[in-house]
Parts: structure tokens; sequence; C-alpha cells
């Protein structure tokens, strides 16, 4: 059982800093089990004792998982000076140390991982694991089959390499494809349709490993993860 100090467990959960949660601590505003506690270093067992400050309890969460559908015209960044971030949407958080796992470009729509589980989001943008990301693209003109050849053989997108062999599939139409590559390099879809002289309008991420984007949320909506959600991850990681 881990055993955490009291104003950490508080800070954690969002309940202020830890000056500001030692302050309510001291004033006799928390209580763990139902027995008023004022020493910030007491000793908390997660998770079976019951925190509570003013009353209201504080559950503690050593991991959070969200599935975010994140909507174009937001950063993947935890803060930004200028631009609303995928942080701002995940309005139930408990945490204050989430994260998006990886980024997808400003005018990118789709899957993406909020967590602050960092040995899980190592091993799914590690390059030596080949972990699948799967996109839906709609292109300004019609792919040709030669085209799509090329790009599920590798195309030189300017880097000391070129693209590890992708795999493309047409949806409905010639000018939509879905593509599934297994890097993540800067701005990497559009430069490999631009290296085969087209040119894509609107991206959107569909699924990443064995994380399938959830088609009730729509774009800015999230849910938690489910248990089988963050097994299969870890097991594809």
């Amino acid at each position: 059982m881990e055993k955490i100090r009291l104003d950490k467990y508080l800070a954690d959960m969002g309940q202020g800093t830890r000056s500001e949660v030692k302050k309510w601590i001291r004033k006799g505003a928390v209580s763990v089990n139902g027995e008023t506690v004022k020493s910030p270093e007491y000793k908390v067992n997660c998770p079976s004792d019951q925190v509570s400050i003013q009353g209201r309890q504080v559950q503690y969460e050593k991991f959070e998982y969200y599935m975010l559908n994140k909507p174009a015209g937001t950063v993947s960044a935890r803060e930004d000076s200028k631009e609303p971030t995928v942080l701002d949407l995940i309005r139930s958080k408990k945490r204050k140390d989430l994260f998006p796992v990886g980024r997808l470009d400003k005018d990118t729509e789709g899957l993406l991982l909020i967590t602050n589980d960092g040995a899980l989001a190592h091993d799914l943008l590690s390059p030596k694991k080949h972990v699948d990301k799967t996109y839906f693209v709609q292109l300004l003109k019609e792919l040709k089959e030669e085209e799509k050849e090329q790009l599920e053989k590798g195309v030189d997108i300017g880097d000391e390499k070129p693209t590890l062999p992708a795999e493309v599939i047409f949806s409905e139409k010639k000018d939509q494809v879905y593509i599934t590559i297994r890097e993540g390099r800067f701005h990497q879809i559009k430069r490999m349709f631009h290296a085969v002289d087209n040119q894509v309008v609107y991206l959107k991420r569909v699924s990443m490993g064995s994380l399938k984007l959830d088609e009730k949320l729509l774009p800015g909506d999230y849910r938690v993860l489910t248990k089988e959600e963050i097994e299969g991850l870890r097991e594809h990681a």
C-alpha cells in the first residue's frame, strides 16, 4: 500500500499549491477517515484512507487516462500563452500533471491520449516500438495508384532517411484515404503527400496502437479510458 504526504495528496489532486493546502490543513479543514489532521506531513495510505477537505471527499488517482477527440484550433501542449490547449478541454481532470501523448498539429483533429503515465507515453512514442498510428486524410486531388505504391514503400521527405513503409487504403473516393504510419516525424503525413505532389486539406487521427477513436465523441469531447483500453495500450506498447 502506497503512502503519501497529506499536502502532496491534496496538491496532486488539484486542491491548490503545496503552500495553499498546508494552510487548509493547519486550519483544521482537512480530515482523514473522519478525524481532523493538522499536520501536512501526515502519511496517507492510498487508496484505502478517506480524505476530505471542508467536508468534501477527495479521491486520490495515481494515473488518469482520457481519450480526447481533438478539435481544430487547439494546440497539443500543457499550456500556451496565446492559444487554447487540449488540456483546457479536460474539465473533469483531477491531477495537475496531465499531458498529451504526442502532438497533433493545430489544424489536425482526432484521437489524442491525455494522461500522466510517463512510462506508457514513452513506450507509445518510442521510435523503437513502431506503434501504428492511422489517419483519415482528405486530399486536394485524387491519389494515383503509383503514388499510393510510393507511399507504401517509403518516400523522401527531406530527412536523412526515407519514411518507413506505410499502409494506404482508399476510402469512398480516390481523394480520401486512410494511412497508417509507424513513426512520428514533424508534419510527417503532410510531407509524405507533398512528396507525391499532393496536398492534405483535412487530417484526422483515428487510432493509435490498439486505441481507436470513439465515434460518439464530437470534436472537443472526451471520456475516461476503460480498463480494457488501458491494458490494450500497455500490451501493444
